[in-house]
């Protein structure tokens, strides 16, 4: 038993930006799945149900807690289709070299701020 080889684990394992990267884009897109579909799936009752459920949607929505979990999710929104874009190159066969990979998987997640501070001020300031 002893030539059998051993899964690597985190201790082996150094921690860097692409991994932080793959790790957020699951987190953002379980956050999106789970999050957003209740969102989604409450705003499409409230137009069907009438004014009045509608009404509270908005108001909900509207309210400092609805603001904070509506900038969470077009945060969410932009970080994982920026690290979405990463992968996908990735799965074409290229930035597969160490310099390119740990450029992109810093600035992802960056992008990913600054597309959804561009979209909330786009919205607030209209």
């Amino acid at each position: 038993m002893a030539g059998r080889p051993i899964a690597p684990h985190l201790q082996i394992w150094k921690w860097g930006p692409h991994m932080l990267a793959s790790i957020l884009h699951r987190i953002t897109g379980d956050g999106l799945a789970l999050v957003g579909l209740g969102v989604l799936l409450w705003w499409l009752g409230a137009m069907a149900s009438g004014p009045d459920a509608y009404q509270t949607f908005t108001a909900v929505m509207g309210s400092p807690i609805g603001l904070v979990v509506l900038v969470g999710l077009s945060w969410a929104f932009f970080s994982h289709m920026m690290t979405g874009l990463r992968h996908f190159v990735m799965d074409i066969g290229a930035g597969y070299d160490l310099d390119t990979n740990k450029t992109w998987a810093m600035v992802a997640p960056v992008l990913g701020i600054l597309l959804a501070v561009g979209f909330w001020a786009l919205v607030l300031l209209k």
